[in-house]
């Protein structure tokens, strides 16, 4: 790695509290907005109950609290990304997580939300999210009075701050999004498992199948021993021949379920200093530093010019093999030609699930403004200067 890159790791004891305190906001060109302005301040303040939910395509969580940011019940669920379960299914595990959380709570069944906030994986479209909002009133209208949707990376971002900045999702699929201190948005990514999802877990995973089986076709040798990645694929399907996993891809497909052997994958790079596995996450932290080189145009002076530099949030399983990930990520972000403006980046890890922040969006669509200690949501964990 280049002398001419400064990097400070804090200590995990001590690691800095972020609460994105910028200065003001400034204009931006208009973007797809998956926040719709939500980010200024509302004055107006309600009573009743509000939830949040973050929807992800293996697992999702909701929070249920009170009107003063209290939590009063947290529930776990299954994927809710309407892409891989249908809408019909989404909506009905959404509900089953508000009714949990309401039994948890004490509360009777009939009680309506005064807002349920959903930050879904999948739920990045206006017509999608319309088309959820008119599912949930219709087919649970106890449910909630208010449903606000928004994408799984809005959420990320209102659980740490409420003037905005940048979310980069890496779990079972990836994601980045910036979102202004205005409300614009801007997003590099998120396009599905057939289209995007760069240095993902399923990403990781097929390129991993992929280089098996281009090897053993002598279609492209692999630079790198394979038996390792192909005695683990084989153990993690429970299949003796490479045909037999055609089966996973095509006839019975589970993106969430393939992007599992990712784990192992980890490991073997980890603990056993595969080639192949070390070289797979050094080219998924490349490819992540470049979705934040995607919308870099778009940065404003006020998210670059923070103490800590440009902070970006980072959610999803991917992020536990950081130390990795780590040499890629930088060597792209290092390179002037690629990033002339970014010189400065400190890398963020949500302390508390993006579903509060799904919450906080939901009340601020009917201008009421949950108290949320941001400065405890979120801390550093690495910091670089180019």
């Amino acid at each position: 790695m280049s002398t001419n890159v400064k990097i400070i790791e804090p200590d995990s004891k001590s690691a800095e509290q972020i609460g994105f305190d910028l200065p003001g906001e400034s204009e931006s060109r208009q973007g797809d907005c998956c926040c719709f302005g939500l980010w200024k301040p509302t004055e107006m303040t309600s009573t009743g109950y509000y939830g949040g939910v973050e929807g992800g395509a293996t697992h999702s969580k909701m929070v249920l609290m009170n009107e003063k940011g209290d939590i009063l019940a947290w529930t776990d669920g299954p994927s809710t990304n309407q892409w891989l379960i249908g809408q019909e299914e989404c909506l009905k595990r959404v509900n089953n997580m508000v009714e949990e959380a309401k039994t948890k709570a004490g509360l009777d069944s009939g009680t309506k939300l005064a807002s349920l906030g959903l930050s879904m994986s999948g739920a990045d479209q206006k017509e999608a999210q319309d088309q959820l909002i008119s599912g949930m009133k219709s087919k649970y209208p106890q449910c909630s009075q208010n449903v606000y949707i928004a994408s799984d990376t809005a959420g990320a971002i209102a659980t740490a701050t409420e003037k905005g900045g940048i979310v980069l999702i890496a779990g079972t699929g990836s994601n980045c999004m910036l979102i202004a201190p205005s409300g614009e948005s801007y997003r590099c990514g998120g396009w599905g498992h057939l289209l995007g999802d760069e240095g993902s877990a399923y990403w990781i995973t097929q390129k991993a199948i992929k280089i098996v089986f281009d090897h053993e076709d002598n279609l492209k040798v692999s630079p790198y021993d394979i038996t390792f990645v192909k005695e683990a694929m084989m153990k993690y399907f429970k299949i003796s021949e490479r045909d037999e996993l055609l089966h996973y891809f095509y006839s019975k497909f589970e993106k969430s379920f393939i992007a599992g052997l990712c784990k192992e994958l980890a490991q073997g790079a980890k603990d056993k200093q595969d080639k192949l596995c070390l070289d797979l996450f050094r080219q998924a932290g490349e490819i992540l530093a470049e979705h934040i080189l995607g919308v870099e145009p778009k940065i404003t002076e006020e998210l670059l010019n923070t103490p800590s530099g440009l902070q970006v949030v980072t959610v999803g399983s991917v992020w536990k093999s950081w130390d990795i990930m780590k040499d890629g990520f930088v060597k792209v972000l290092q390179d002037r030609k690629r990033n002339p403006r970014i010189s400065k980046i400190s890398l963020l890890d949500l302390k508390e699930s993006a579903a509060v922040g799904a919450a906080s969006l939901g009340a601020r669509s009917i201008k009421h403004n949950l108290p949320i200690n941001y400065s405890q949501n979120a801390a550093v964990y690495f910091k670089a200067e180019f």
